[in-house]
């Protein structure tokens, strides 16, 4: 059988897309008193001109429907110590934040300590994607926190990149 000729399931894609090592974020908002947050891996940059992102929340998110309403929202780049932190952030339900030190961000999402970057935006748009929704953001603010490196998900696990 060819590759071309390979069935295309679920399992499948995800064996063979776990080949591409992606960086990990925390998408935060604040509503009231009470700080938002989930983990997304498929976060990258869209356009310089006008500054745009783009991330893709589940459809079973719980989390990504109170943040679009609120419509502003940091995007906090993962360090490679942070795992345990992402692990909380992974899951449905319960407080993701306890135990996260946190501070607003100029925009008041929660900025999340001793993650590398985050990334301030609105959203711009949002497309159906079959079991995930494609979100396109305005980038609002831009800050480099620390020099450390990412945190990593590559093949189902994650890890971290040996400077040359």
């Amino acid at each position: 059988m060819t590759a071309e000729h390979a069935v295309l399931d679920p399992r499948r894609m995800r064996d063979v897309m776990g080949n591409f090592c992606t960086g990990v974020t925390v998408i935060t908002a604040l509503d009231g008193d009470e700080p938002l947050g989930f983990a997304c891996q498929s976060f990258t940059s869209v356009s310089l001109d006008p500054p745009l992102v783009s991330f893709c929340p589940a459809r079973t998110s719980t989390t990504w429907p109170k943040i679009r309403e609120i419509g502003t929202f940091s995007i906090n780049v993962l360090a490679a110590s942070q795992r345990t932190l992402c692990a909380a952030f992974a899951v449905s339900g319960g407080n993701k934040f306890l135990g996260v030190e946190w501070t607003p961000g100029d925009n008041g999402a929660p900025a999340i300590e001793g993650a590398i970057a985050r990334v301030e935006a609105t959203i711009e748009a949002e497309h159906d994607a079959g079991d995930h929704t494609i979100v396109v953001a305005r980038v609002t603010g831009l800050t480099a926190l620390h020099s450390g490196g990412p945190l990593l998900f590559y093949r189902g696990t994650y890890g971290h990149f040996d400077e040359m």
